[in-house]
């Protein structure tokens, strides 16, 4: 008895220890009669989920169907199931459970069978221990490391760590990203990360890594390096030696992309040698190509003109060679303009090396040179100037790390073989330029007077123009013309454009001296009235002020249907309104006939159409002509206007123009105003009328209203 007594109060021990320990613990326990379908706790898991103990008894039974979070039922009970079923030792399940007041809150449930009976299980214990405040942590820690990996990744910064114990390298994910890689692909190393830096940066950072290893000194460098996939980019990488009894044991830094930071850095420094030079660039700008510094068109056709003299002085001959770089559009296409701008250089300074010393090379725009070839006792002598340029075009350059291969076509033509004028002997040679094209490029090609080759390529050159007019590949573009005293629009000018598919969009300059003497520049003429008007007309619906001046060329001036034809066009729009449309003739057409070009003026004038003089100033001024001839306007040429506020003889002959048409009752039109001074020195000298980039550049007709709302805006 006494036996059965010490063992009872053992075993009442050990439950009390039992107990001790749970409440301790604070662990939920649960007893499941299975087979009875009965559900108990103690107190410690009631409290867990908000309840008293006496609260849940009646709630024991939902506890799967409505307290497990929805998520987790079907986890918890395929756990449950596999256990009682015997594929478990144990149930173990982390879920959520629903707390008294709604919530839910992390538990660890495990459990065991404890009883059987005929194989099936009958009786289950486990507990639940609250795991909440360690899924908060797990979660602040995932929301922390994916926190800080965005972080990296729009920094750009990676972080490594080396163990030199172990050579171990680690990079991080952004670090592999930045080398265009990821851990399956690439197994980093410090000689395979140190190979792929530029040699420069190379030998930096191998320097570096060799004073932290042995020295403990770390570094923060900027280097240049290849990605796995060959992209070349600039980083800066730091480092921090971490050491132990005063030997380096671990090497820690950061890794990050800074290209668009330096590149940036070299658009400023660039910026800022374009700026130190800046007064000596508008001291040549006058006379020299900006980029390459080579002679620009004004200098070339004083230099020309030089030429032609000295050959009719000495008996020698004079080369003109019009050069043309072959494939060039292509690389600027691929590569971008600034490695076009770089190439344009190099190949300036090879073919001018080619050269003899006293011959001229100059850039006339784009990829086009000229080279001025004189003193040649025999016009064959220049052939071998001209192999030397086409050996000097053709060879490899080296231009950013590039190797790149182009070639030239040269046109030339010969003075005294050829008589023309310098203007007529660069267009020789330019159309001697597209034969050498024609002929499989890398050529020179002399002109040919006797065959006409000249004749040839102009035929060619309208046969395309009249197609272009064909397929409708002509547009208007319209430059404004304001008060500048009331700040006020007065009119715009009508600018032909041809919208090429093959070149782009082209000036007037590229195809109208081609037709001035052939009657497609008639046909052409046409279409920019009826063009002009009818976009007036769509204008005078919004302000019926607007006017259009239109230029017309001498032929077409001078056509006996001229006038009948403007009848025709102006009864398409019977609200015309008297000198909406103003026709703009040059100096010399007017003088070439004054009788008739008169007559055809006073016309015009009747049916409501005015007329100005344009670019006056420049051709052969005849004041009993001026006198004769009843225009409205003179428009000063842009020659005289753009340099009047650095020369006092263009300034004067401003002056001069202003108030000869003062005298004729003429109002002034000044071309040409590129600054707020040059409107405000026109003003002072009494032309209250002007045009020019300083006040538009010409614009396609869907950008002019916009542009005269905004400058009604201004004058206000």
């Amino acid at each position: 008895m006494k036996d059965l007594t010490t063992f009872e109060q053992t075993q009442d021990d050990h439950r009390e220890r039992l107990s001790l320990i749970v409440n301790a613990m604070a662990i939920g326990v649960w007893d499941w009669q299975i087979q009875a379908d009965k559900l108990t706790y103690n107190n410690h898991l009631a409290n867990m989920l908000g309840y008293e103990e006496s609260e849940i008894v009646p709630l024991a039974q939902e506890v799967w169907s409505k307290w497990i979070h929805p998520e987790d039922f079907v986890v918890a009970t395929k756990s449950v199931m596999h256990h009682l079923t015997g594929h478990t030792d144990v149930y173990e399940v982390e879920l959520r459970i629903r707390h008294k007041s709604g919530h839910y809150i992390w538990a660890l449930a495990s459990g065991r069978v404890v009883e059987w009976e005929n194989g099936q299980a009958k009786r289950m214990i486990g507990m639940h221990f609250d795991i909440n405040e360690r899924k908060k942590s797990d979660e602040s820690l995932v929301v922390t490391s994916q926190l800080l990996n965005q972080s990296q990744k729009i920094a750009r910064v990676g972080g490594w760590q080396l163990e030199l114990s172990t050579g171990k390298l680690f990079w991080t994910k952004e670090t592999y990203r930045l080398h265009d890689t990821s851990p399956e692909e690439f197994d980093p190393t410090v000689d395979a990360g140190v190979s792929y830096f530029l040699p420069e940066s190379q030998t930096l950072i191998s320097a570096a890594l060799y004073e932290a290893i042995n020295n403990g000194v770390g570094y923060d460098l900027e280097l240049q390096t290849y990605t796995t996939k060959g992209r070349k980019i600039d980083v800066r990488t730091t480092c921090v030696v971490t050491q132990e009894n005063g030997v380096s044991v671990r090497l820690t830094g950061i890794f990050q992309d800074i290209s668009e930071q330096k590149a940036i850095q070299r658009k400023l420094e660039k910026a800022n040698d374009e700026l130190a030079g800046a007064n000596k660039a508008l001291k040549l700008s006058a006379h020299y190509d900006s980029l390459t510094g080579l002679p620009n068109r004004y200098l070339l056709a004083d230099r020309m003109e030089q030429g032609v003299v000295k050959s009719s002085r000495s008996n020698t001959f004079l080369a003109i060679a019009f050069i043309d770089i072959d494939g060039f559009k292509a690389i600027n296409d691929k590569h971008g303009h600034d490695i076009g701008d770089e190439l344009l250089k190099k190949l300036g300074e090879a073919l001018k090396h080619s050269l003899r010393e006293g011959d001229t090379l100059a850039r006339i725009g784009g990829d086009e040179f000229v080279a001025v070839i004189d003193n040649l006792a025999k016009p064959s002598e220049g052939e071998l100037v001209l192999s030397r340029m086409l050996e000097a075009a053709s060879s490899p350059l080296i231009v950013d790390e590039r190797i790149l291969n182009v070639s030239a076509s040269i046109g030339v033509t010969v003075y005294p073989l050829d008589t023309s004028d310098p203007d007529q002997l660069l267009r020789h040679a330019d159309q001697a330029m597209y034969i050498a094209k024609q002929n499989g490029k890398n050529c020179y090609h002399i002109f040919d007077i006797e065959k006409d080759v000249a004749t040839k390529h102009h035929n060619e050159k309208l046969t395309r123009i009249g197609q272009a007019l064909i397929n409708n590949e002509f547009v208007l573009y319209y430059q404004p013309k304001v008060d500048l005293k009331k700040q006020q629009l007065v009119g715009l000018e009508a600018l032909i454009r041809w919208n090429d598919p093959d070149k782009g969009l082209r000036s007037p300059a590229d195809f109208l001296p081609e037709v001035e003497s052939n009657t497609l520049g008639i046909e052409i003429g046409k279409w920019v009235i009826q063009t002009a008007l009818k976009q007036l007309h769509e204008w005078r619906r919004v302000n019926d002020d607007i006017t259009i001046s239109v230029n017309i060329s001498p032929l077409h001036l001078q056509q006996p249907d001229f006038v009948s034809d403007l009848k025709a066009y102006l009864a398409i729009y019977p609200n015309y309104k008297a000198e909406s449309l103003d026709l703009e003739i040059v100096e010399s057409s007017a003088l070439d006939d004054i009788e008739l070009v008169s007559s055809i003026i006073k016309e015009c004038k009747q049916i409501g159409v005015s007329f100005s003089i344009d670019d006056f100033g420049v051709g052969y001024s005849s004041l009993v002509y001026l006198k004769r001839l009843p225009v409205k306007y003179l428009k000063i040429d842009q020659s005289f206007v753009r340099d009047m506020l650095v020369d006092m003889d263009d300034k004067a002959i401003i002056q001069g123009i202003i108030e000869l048409a003062k005298v004729f009752n003429l109002t002034v039109i000044a071309e040409g105003v590129e600054t707020d001074k040059h409107g405000d020195v026109l003003l002072a000298l009494g032309c209250l009328f002007a045009q020019g980039y300083g006040i538009a550049r010409p614009m396609p007709s869907s950008e002019f209203l916009p542009w005269l709302s905004e400058f009604n805006k201004q004058a206000t």
